[in-house]
């Protein structure tokens, strides 16, 4: 089963009338043969639909609009497996709203040099073909990504795979709904944004809804539901003693459970994948969700702190992508560095939402005070993520633009134990090095609220990117900040001059 069952992408491959009946069924038969191949192999975690060859303008068009129409089909792949005259796509591209993949192969892996003859070489010329295909979108500017090699290749498997999860990422965002309990944290800047341009860029819909609209549901959610709850609770998670059925604070951990299927009741009910809450508005809420909203991540929900809907909109983003992946993905913030030279690491972590899908150890569940908000000692999962690569994103509205920033990182082990820090955390070591990458991060105007992912990689994030029209800076173990300036100057000038046009 794929696991990213539902969603699909067409596979369409181009010719024309002049090769005749018998060169257009050898064009299908081997066709088929590319999309099955991609289809059954382990790398594509979406269902890789065949349509049938197309050799006229109006049929490229009308698969082009059905494809825009069809809400399980995320993109579409095209190969020009003989030759397609370019002019024929031009109506078919310039309406198509799915992302694209160019897809530049050939059936046959090797020559047969003795054997080659013209009718070979009529039917196998997707090196002419497919040259004709990238001139076309190329003078359409069609944003697209171009996969060169053999199918049976894994790298081209594996290439095509980013693409179609980062396909399925471009298509929860284009309906995703965020839910703002409350509104920004006061004075804060890179968490505001237009909301506006993020519906017309982006497609994500945001809008504030009262705390105690919240609270109603909170509290009519029935007790018999909150002892159940938390008896998972205590069967899932390390509780603290005095959080168990019938200790001192109990109670505590039944308001944590009250809370969470209150947020799950109200989410469902109206459709949001994605939600924000905010210490400084609360309402009539006891505790600061922090159990909930990281139990609530660890089912694929995207979150913000203090009201930031963008973290949250790119948190649900990457978690869909990411579906059936090896490692997790977060809500983070950089806190606090560890500069002891050669050895030098970020701490990050956040009051409590972290989400539990980035480690590999069984969560402590804990009750602690919490020093602002002026409310109720809120419960929380504590652990550290695991060691191993991961990146680390943010996203910033620049005013003319939507900006990601994306720093390669490797989470690490803390050099000590931290028995006194209450919250659940990461260690990491920034490439190419912590001055660098904070250098690089702070000259970005990236945000301090990020995702951080280690099921998902730059390459993923490169293709969202270019789906979504959104400039995407990154800082890997090549960057130097005197070309990352650079990249950033030419960046302004390109994004401003598009805008223009």
């Amino acid at each position: 089963m794929k696991s990213l069952e539902g969603r699909e992408v067409w596979f369409l491959t181009g010719s024309q009338g002049l090769y005749g009946q018998d060169t257009l069924r050898q064009v299908a038969e081997q066709s088929q043969q590319i999309a099955a191949a991609l289809n059954d192999g382990p790398d594509i975690a979406v269902r890789v639909v065949w349509l049938p060859v197309l050799t006229d303008a109006e049929a490229i068009r009308r698969v082009c609009l059905d494809a825009n129409a069809a809400d399980d089909c995320v993109g579409v792949i095209a190969w020009m497996h003989t030759f397609s005259p370019a002019k024929m796509w031009i109506a078919g591209l310039d309406a198509l709203r799915k992302p694209m993949l160019h897809l530049h192969t050939q059936a046959n892996r090797a020559l047969p040099w003795g054997s080659i003859d013209m009718d070979f070489m009529n039917l196998n010329q997707a090196a002419h073909g497919d040259r004709e295909f990238g001139y076309i979108q190329s003078r359409l500017g069609v944003a697209r990504k171009t996969v060169a090699g053999h199918v049976s290749d894994p790298s081209v498997a594996l290439r095509i795979g980013s693409w179609a999860r980062a396909a399925v990422g471009h298509a929860a965002l284009r309906s995703l709904r965020v839910a703002r309990f409350g509104d920004n944290m006061r004075d804060v800047a890179v968490t505001e944004g237009d909301k506006v341009e993020a519906q017309l860029r982006f497609g994500v819909s945001v809008n504030t809804y009262g705390v105690n609209d919240l609270v109603a549901v909170v509290d009519a959610v029935t007790d018999a539901d909150v002892t159940e709850l938390t008896k998972e609770y205590q069967e899932t998670y390390r509780v603290a003693p005095e959080l168990r059925s019938g200790a001192e604070r109990h109670d505590a951990l039944r308001y944590a459970a009250r809370i969470e299927l209150g947020m799950r009741e109200f989410l469902t009910d109206g459709g949001f994948q994605a939600f924000t809450t905010n210490f400084e508005d609360l309402g009539g809420l006891r505790q600061l969700p922090g159990l909930a909203v990281q139990r609530l991540m660890l089912d694929g929900y995207g979150f913000g702190g203090e009201g930031d809907w963008k973290t949250a909109a790119l948190l649900r983003t990457l978690k869909a992508m990411s579906a059936g992946l090896p490692g997790g993905t977060s809500f983070m913030e950089d806190y606090t560095y560890h500069l002891e030279a050669g050895q030098e690491v970020i701490l990050g972590a956040h009051m409590l939402e972290v989400c539990p899908s980035i480690t590999a150890e069984v969560p402590s569940c804990e009750i602690h005070p919490l020093g602002i908000g002026g409310r109720e000692d809120p419960v929380r999962l504590v652990f550290e993520a695991a060691p191993g690569p991961a990146v680390v994103v943010g996203l910033a509205d620049m005013g003319d633009r939507f900006r990601l920033v994306a720093n390669e990182i490797d989470l690490v082990a803390a050099a000590e134990p931290l028995p006194n820090l209450p919250v659940a955390h990461a260690v990491w070591k920034p490439q190419p090095d912590l001055r660098t990458s904070t250098e690089a991060w702070l000259t970005a105007g990236a945000p301090h609220h990020t995702v951080l992912s280690s099921a998902i990689g730059t390459e993923e994030l490169v293709d969202l990117a270019e789906m979504a029209g959104a400039e995407l800076l990154v800082i890997d173990a090549g960057t130097t900040i005197r070309r990352f300036s650079q990249e950033i100057r030419w960046n302004q000038a390109y994004h401003r001059l598009a805008r223009g046009l």
